[in-house]
């Protein structure tokens, strides 16, 4: 028809249109988690070494916890019955300090004694010494009836012969340390550390130290993932091999996953992940082993890649160092965990109230870096660019939106404690 003009295939439109709709986070991560069958390897290490391992047995105790009655308090033992009425007086038969076996205890008396210290055999009671002063030389007078059991802590009140204290899975902290110590144990059975090797893509990178600021080639920029991300999968159980930077071609990339794949149990690269003519990891993985993976619907971090070479695991996480950083803590860090078996990957979260407005929210799940401030309330970094670190160096959390959720002051959102996440 005349005026109609003949429209051509836009290449831009064509790719847009060939792309795969972005993943939901919670599905993407259910298929990552699906991938990561834990490794199975194991060693034993000294208790001291054991923070932050994951338990690969469980550990039954093999014995009471704590081993026999004892004192809760520095004071007396006593029978109740002896001394039933206020201002009694009962003569002092022994001293019991901490670490002592007593003896029985003699009717009609009490003991001295000390915290931790085991109960006498024939007391049941142990009466603080504020509650007492002295009566004839020798003799103790009790201010008021004490009650029997008041004070005394029972043998396997924390700890039962035979009861399970930690299980296989359970990631060890101090107070698991503590406790297996309270057991006898000084090693203990962990996963072995998965093998990572980490690789940075961009030919604008420098590393710090080589390149004074003043004399930085236009359009270079420091490698600040790399310090962040090795630091972040040590903390998440990994050893770690640092095989530095990979220069933008297609074949660099290519040979770097291949001979990075080799001895590793997952590679995790970052930067290149996008649709750049530069970006070059999604098509190099593809070329030496599958994509399963690519573009999750959250923001920071829309272009994150996983696939496996081999039988080895690959992620490809966004250059932009907030989004790298967001997407290893909601994505890789669960999915290193569960390599090494943990079982409760569970994100703790808390209902806090916004000190902020948030009123044009984006389509995908956002992660707002925000801190919490004196009025309990949070507070907004203003700038929530995904190149932005300073906003993670600020921030003591992020605020998990839902897609298309506006915020106004006031309103009860999800807040995630970057301390329990690294």
């Amino acid at each position: 028809m005349r005026g109609m003009i003949a429209s051509t295939p836009d290449p831009q439109s064509s790719r847009q249109a060939s792309r795969p709709a972005l993943r939901p986070l919670d599905d993407a991560l259910a298929e990552l988690l699906a991938q990561a069958q834990p490794l199975g390897r194991t060693e034993t290490v000294p208790l001291v070494e054991a923070d932050r391992r994951i338990l690969a047995h469980d550990l039954v105790s093999p014995l009471q916890v704590p081993p026999h009655d004892n004192s809760a308090m520095d004071g007396y033992a006593l029978r109740a019955a002896d001394a039933a009425a206020a201002g009694a007086v009962l003569p002092v038969s022994q001293r019991i300090p901490a670490g002592t076996a007593p003896q029985p205890l003699a009717l009609g008396t009490a003991a001295r004694i000390f915290t931790g210290a085991p109960l006498p055999p024939g007391a049941d009671t142990v009466v603080m010494q504020e509650e007492t002063e002295p009566a004839a030389e020798g003799a103790i007078r009790f201010i008021k009836a004490p009650h029997k059991g008041q004070n005394v802590r029972y043998s396997g009140e924390d700890i039962q012969q035979g009861a399970m204290v930690l299980r296989a899975g359970d990631r060890i902290g101090p107070a698991a340390l503590g406790l297996a110590a309270s057991i006898g144990l000084d090693r203990l059975p962990v996963a072995a550390r998965p093998r990572v090797a980490l690789l940075s893509t961009g030919d604008e990178l420098v590393m710090p130290g080589t390149v004074p600021p003043e004399q930085m080639p236009a359009g270079a920029i420091y490698n600040s993932n790399r310090f962040f991300l090795r630091r972040l999968l040590e903390r998440a159980g990994c050893e770690v091999s640092d095989l530095g930077n990979v220069p933008d071609t297609r074949a660099a990339t290519v040979q770097a996953l291949s001979e990075a794949a080799a001895g590793h149990d997952l590679v995790l690269a970052s930067g290149g992940v996008s649709v750049g003519e530069e970006d070059h990891l999604r098509p190099a993985v593809q070329a030496l082993g599958r994509l399963d993976l690519w573009q999750v619907a959250i923001k920071p971090g829309k272009p994150f890649a996983y696939g496996q070479i081999g039988a080895t695991h690959v992620m490809g996480l966004p250059g932009n160092p907030v989004s790298s950083f967001v997407t290893f803590l909601v994505l890789a860090r669960p999915f290193v965990l569960r390599l090494q078996g943990a079982t409760d990957l569970a994100v703790p979260a808390n209902q806090f109230i916004a000190g902020f407005d948030w009123p044009r929210p984006d389509k995908r799940r956002e992660f707002l870096r925000v801190r919490r401030n004196a009025e309990g309330t949070l507070d907004l970094f203003p700038n929530q660019g995904s190149g932005v670190l300073t906003s993670l160096a600020w921030a003591d959390g992020l605020v998990d939106n839902p897609p298309g959720q506006p915020i106004a002051r006031g309103d009860r959102v999800r807040f995630i404690a970057l301390e329990d996440l690294l």
